[in-house]
């Protein structure tokens, strides 16, 4: 099977026509690695089914931690341990306090970091460019989650000079992704809703989100590239906006979070959908033939003729992913 090209997958994510196939990129979220003493077969199986993008992963600024080639490229100059022991993430702070904020703005990471964009491999292939964490996620990852929520409400106006600052940065990162690797799409995480409803009200999201993702979707258009956006969770409520905003790819319409057929017919002519084979249950769980048939009721709901459609996994596979489900599920996407 031979992989789609560039051209191809742009009008398939512009809905200008379908492709011959649906691209597949099951790759961007599944190492062999994780499948121990089956990783020989698990490669193979990849091996054997095309993925249609090509995948750049940038080495983005961490938190408190920074490269040995320079030592200021991180958020925030403190040395903590974040992200280690036995305190999660989202309870950990950075920021303790709003009165540092003049001085981690000054001091802030440079996007001209020459290791920015690691060594890859050109290729004909529409090549996409990818970090994690845009706007709430790098927030709460800076702030800790219960201050970020409260921080809606308690300090906007520092909210907005932060993700004022952070957008200025993706911007630049942007014209290098696109100077430096000829990328056709920035693809990006933004965690903004849970398993039952979106994480906050449609009010904050147009008062602190959609302005800078406007700005970040603004710019990736302004040089010819796509914005793929991962977001988990029932974010039903925030697509019109992203759809307003001119987002081109959305992912991944988690199962069990939405009703998907009725998110096909309202958006599906409108966005493309990077549609995210359940990993939580029919993934771990679910038979081969279960897994077969999951894949047929994708894309029997979002299938369109225009194209709006890419097939992934919904988020990246553990270990509790049997082989024999991975290796029904790419024959099955396959067929």
């Amino acid at each position: 099977m031979t992989t789609l090209t560039k051209q191809q997958v742009k009008d398939v994510i512009e809905g200008k026509c379908a492709a011959p196939r649906i691209p597949l990129t099951y790759h961007l979220w599944v190492s062999s690695d994780v499948y121990g003493e089956n990783a020989a077969r698990a490669q193979a199986a990849l091996d054997n089914c095309p993925c249609d993008v090509s995948h750049i992963s940038l080495n983005m600024p961490q938190v408190c931690e920074a490269p040995a080639d320079a030592p200021s490229y991180r958020f925030v100059q403190k040395d903590l341990d974040i992200g280690h022991g036995k305190t999660g993430i989202d309870a950990q702070s950075a920021i303790d306090d709003w009165d540092e904020l003049d001085e981690i703005l000054a001091n802030f990471p440079s996007p001209e970091y020459p290791n920015l964009i690691p060594a890859f491999e050109k290729t004909d292939k529409y090549t996409v460019i990818h970090w994690w964490y845009l706007m709430f996620e790098r927030f709460w990852s800076l702030r800790g989650m219960e201050n970020a929520l409260v921080d809606f409400y308690t300090n906007p106006d520092e909210v907005h000079k932060l993700f004022a600052k952070l957008t200025e940065f993706y911007c630049r990162v942007l014209e290098r992704g696109r100077e430096e690797a000829g990328a056709d799409a920035v693809f990006v995480s933004d965690d903004i809703g849970t398993q039952t409803g979106p994480f906050f009200s449609l009010e904050i999201f147009r008062e602190f989100l959609k302005p800078y993702y406007k700005i970040f979707i603004d710019k990736a258009h302004s040089l010819g590239m796509h914005v793929w956006l991962h977001t988990c969770g029932n974010i039903e409520a925030y697509l019109p906006e992203l759809i307003e905003i001119g987002l081109d790819v959305i992912h991944p319409i988690q199962k069990y979070t939405m009703v998907e057929k009725q998110i096909a017919g309202k958006f599906g002519d409108k966005i493309c959908i990077w549609a995210g084979f359940d990993v939580q249950q029919i993934i771990p769980y679910g038979t081969p033939d279960e897994v077969r048939a999951e894949v047929r009721n994708m894309i029997d709901t979002y299938r369109r003729p225009e194209g709006r459609l890419m097939l992934t996994f919904g988020n990246n596979v553990t270990a509790d992913c049997p082989i024999e489900s991975l290796e029904a599920l790419l024959d099955e996407s396959m067929k």
